[in-house]
Parts: C-alpha cells; structure tokens; sequence
C-alpha cells in the first residue's frame, strides 16, 4: 500500500526514528532541519527511502503542492554587540530550520489529515 505525501510526512513526525523532522508549534507546524533532513532521509539507499527524491527542493515542491506554506520566523536583535554577535551566531543555525503550516495537518486533529489534498 503506497502512502500520500501527507500520509508519508505524518509517519515520519510520529515516529522517533528521525532527528531532522519534528512537530513544533505545538502540533501545528512542521519543522524540518534542511541539513540533517539531506542526509538523514534524502541520502537513504533506493530501498531504505521515504520519498522518491534525493532533493530538498523537490520535497519543498510537494508541501507547496498539498498546501504548505512557509512560516517565516521574526527574531528580535539585541543593541549590544556581544548579545547580537551571539544571537547571529544562534539564527545562523536557526536558518537551517524550515517550518511549514497546514491548516489540515495538525498533530491534535489526526482526522483532518483526509482533508489535506494535492492542489
């Protein structure tokens, strides 16, 4: 039985087998680490792969395609040098999360996944 996209998306959230793909927003959002994500599901062997892609940007194209859109994180910079030395340090890493949002894909309304359909 081959699984959607969603379906597929939601498997890897609700298991604990990946480190680059989580749950955030309190269920309401997806959040994916691009690097990790890359080598960690991307660089899977033919076998052992979740999606039929080697590429972000193709995994990119099929959460826009079923209705993702990105969320943009507004980070508030500190006056003082050292403080935001540091806090540019921290977005550095921060810019290497991705976080997605579906109104039809929420962790707490596991029915709605049905509802979440390619465009």
């Amino acid at each position: 039985l081959s699984l959607c996209f969603p379906q597929k998306l939601w498997k890897m959230l609700e298991s604990n087998q990946f480190r680059s793909i989580w749950w955030s927003e309190g269920g309401k959002c997806v959040a994916i680490n691009k690097d990790l994500f890359k080598v960690e599901v991307l660089g899977r062997g033919v076998r052992q792969r979740v999606f039929n892609t080697r590429h972000i940007k193709s995994v990119i194209r099929q959460l826009n395609l079923y209705g993702f859109t990105k969320v943009q994180r507004d980070i508030q910079r500190s006056a003082s040098l050292p403080e935001f030395l540091a806090e540019e340090a921290a977005a550095s890493v921060h810019s290497q999360i991705l976080y997605y949002y579906n109104p039809s894909f929420n962790r707490a309304h596991p029915w709605l996944l049905e509802t979440c359909k390619r465009r």
